[in-house]
């Protein structure tokens, strides 16, 4: 199963190219197919791909023990990144009613789109030469592309949901990374091995294009502000656009 690439497919290399133009492609697919779905059939849907998820993860952490670190203890790949949310949110959201279905609906159609979005066009971590934790990596977002597809359909039918709720709900999530990669310093102590969920942890600088800057010139905390607030700002315009869209649609419908 641990099988290795001779050379690691680079960033914009023809590989990762490819993948690129395949979720494009099955985005496309999604946004044609899904407004013709029955608004109970995509929420099982969302159920069933993050019950998907969720066993990925446990095959994840299993092959990272077994493969990647060999026994060694690490909190590197602890399942609460930010773009583990969208498991945790597609596998709940079936059961939730009312304001909490909508606020993890929301979620999933902008933080979470937002953070797929940014993963697969800036891999970095995703790129590594285990063959099947490389494709797990790409296999795992373009999922979460589809839901938030299926997660900006359902909200387009319904009365406007607010944004607010829904980042109230990232920055909690944010608060218990953020305690993680505490927790993890304070035991590990190493940087390779200990957790950096949301990429927000407090002893070192952030290495992500723009932010790495910011950290250099104002500092770790101040950078850590700064990224918070561009996720919820940029999320903030996906969820302004899936209802100028949605908007548009309507209005078509009473035209015709």
């Amino acid at each position: 199963m641990d099988i290795l690439f001779e050379t690691v497919p680079p960033m914009y290399g023809a590989v990762h190219l490819a993948i690129l133009a395949g979720v494009l492609a099955i985005a496309v697919l999604a946004a044609v197919f899904f407004p013709r779905m029955k608004e109970r059939t995509l929420l099982t849907l969302l159920l069933v791909l993050g019950a998907c998820m969720l066993a990925a993860e446990a095959w994840k952490q299993w092959f990272v023990s077994e493969y990647v670190y060999q026994g060694v203890k690490t909190a590197w790949f602890f399942p609460w990144q930010l773009c583990s949310m969208a498991m945790y949110c597609s596998f709940l959201v079936r059961f939730l009613k009312g304001r909490a279905q909508d606020t993890v609906l929301v979620f999933l159609a902008s933080f979470s789109l937002v953070a797929a979005v940014a993963a697969l066009l800036f891999p970095g971590d995703m790129m590594r030469p285990q063959i099947a934790l490389f494709g797990h990596s790409f296999l795992y977002h373009t999922l979460m592309v589809v839901e938030s597809i299926a997660a900006a359909v359902i909200l387009s039918r319904r009365k406007r949901a607010k944004f607010l709720p829904a980042a109230v709900l990232f920055l909690g999530m944010a608060l218990v990374a953020e305690l993680v990669n505490v927790g993890s310093h304070l035991y590990f102590g190493k940087p390779d091995i200990e957790a950096n969920m949301f990429n927000i942890t407090p002893y070192y600088p952030s290495n992500q294009p723009v932010f790495s800057t910011i950290a250099e010139k104002l500092g770790i905390l101040p950078e850590i502000f700064v990224y918070l607030a561009v996720i919820i700002l940029v999320s903030w315009g996906v969820y302004g656009l899936l209802y100028l869209f949605a908007g548009i649609k309507r209005k078509g419908k009473r035209v015709a």
